[in-house]
């Protein structure tokens, strides 16, 4: 009875969904996302969720602006129904005027959002949908409360605990390689012999996040190198012909790439829980590794030098102009104004060391004239300088680093 009852149901729906979407056929996408709204049934909402995608995926630039301007502006919330039911949940609190207020305060697109995140792939495609967003609004700021609802939706749907920490290897399916590959924003993979390289030695180590929902897109990744002390070179550990070191030489875990790979989850934190997880993970699983640390770029030093008045390359002072960039470039708010600091610091590392020499590539000397920076994750100590770092945008370094940024003399 339970096949034929399953069968009989397959049957049905199929029937119904090539209802649903044969009296669809002449509605506007505007249309189906009110009749998404309103519908109630499983069957129908799914098929009303896919033809709404579908349609989407069709769409040109101009088509895009209006579905995310219908958005804005026709499935806002209603200002006077906020008002009168946070008004209604003051005098007389109660579940029922709480859900009011509740409901009233929360705009119908979001609700659409969620719907539409009910089919098969959805998530991955509203991942792209705001990424389209997120290129129009420079031009079109009016779109900005619509991106907010974006990022409230994802900001729980890619929470920490819905995350899989998987490790990347030259094992690991061909699909995930490639993008690896593709998504490298800090030092590029111009190879499948270079990425090699970097996932099979003993000495190398890349993990990545993934979302049950896209299983096979990477959020983001770290790239991993096991040292014998504290490096000072990125060319070194992306040397061809480089031989790995043996296991029980390794003390030091160094993470020196880091890749946000979704374009769409802009402003989506998952670096700071990823290093953390990493560096617990690989200090449980080898013992003989006693410090972690990156060897990070500084992305703004040559601009802010410049603008400082700062004569640009001074390669006998490039490891002093880099720590004194560190510890005293602020922004208006008294954070870093380095975002590669700001990411680290905040996650609670401190500024261990400086390196001139240490990015010889076009884009490190352009960006600071090859200096690199190693940021120490010191897992007793990062808590303890997340806070103050939060609290009171204190920069946490190391004394060489200190005696480096003083003495930065006059401007030359």
């Amino acid at each position: 009875m339970s096949y034929f009852g399953d069968l009989i149901s397959t049957v049905f729906e199929r029937r119904y969904s090539s209802a649903v979407s044969q009296d669809a056929k002449g509605r506007s996408v505007t249309e189906l996302a009110h009749d998404l709204l309103g519908s109630h049934g499983e069957v129908s909402g799914s098929t009303l969720a896919r033809l709404i995608l579908d349609r989407y995926s069709a769409m040109g630039g101009d088509e895009k602006r209006a579905f995310f301007e219908f958005l804005t502006h026709e499935l806002e919330i209603d200002p006077v129904a906020v008002v009168e039911s946070l008004k209604d949940y003051k005098e007389a609190p109660s579940e029922r005027s709480y859900r009011a207020f509740a409901l009233a305060a929360e705009p119908k697109r979001q609700e659409l959002i969620r719907r539409l995140n009910q089919v098969p792939g959805a998530t991955a495609q509203l991942v792209s949908m705001r990424k389209d967003l997120l290129a129009l609004i420079r031009d079109h700021p009016d779109l900005q409360p619509l991106d907010v609802d974006f990022k409230h939706l994802f900001a729980s749907w890619f929470n920490r605990g819905f995350l899989v920490l998987r490790p990347i290897n030259w094992e690991s399916p061909a699909d995930i390689l490639e993008k690896i590959i593709a998504y490298e924003a800090v030092h590029a993979i111009d190879s499948w012999d270079d990425l090699r390289r970097r996932v099979e030695p003993s000495d190398r180590r890349c993990f990545g996040f993934f979302h049950p929902a896209m299983a096979n897109e990477p959020l983001i990744f770290v790239e991993v190198a096991l040292t014998q002390g504290v490096p000072n070179s990125v060319q070194d550990l992306l040397a061809d012909g480089r031989a790995p070191i043996a296991m029980d030489a390794a003390d030091t875990a160094v993470f020196y790439s880091i890749s946000n790979c979704q374009d769409g989850l802009a402003g989506i934190s998952f670096g700071n829980s990823l290093i953390k997880q990493v560096a617990a993970d690989l200090a449980r699983d080898l013992p003989m590794l006693k410090t972690f640390v990156t060897l990070s770029p500084i992305p703004g030093l040559n601009r802010w030098l410049e603008k400082q008045g700062f004569s640009a390359p001074q390669a006998d002072r490039n490891e002093a102009l880099a720590a004194h960039y560190l510890l005293e470039a602020k922004r208006d708010d008294g954070m870093p104004i380095d975002p590669v600091a700001r990411f680290h610091l905040g996650n609670g590392a401190m500024v261990h060391a400086v390196h001139a020499h240490a990015d010889t590539s076009e884009n490190g000397l352009r960006q600071s004239g090859g200096a690199m920076v190693n940021y120490l994750y010191d897992l007793s100590q990062i808590a303890t300088n997340h806070e103050r770092f939060v609290a009171e945008k204190s920069v946490a370094a190391s004394q060489d680093v200190r005696t480096l940024s003083a003495s930065v003399g006059p401007k030359t």
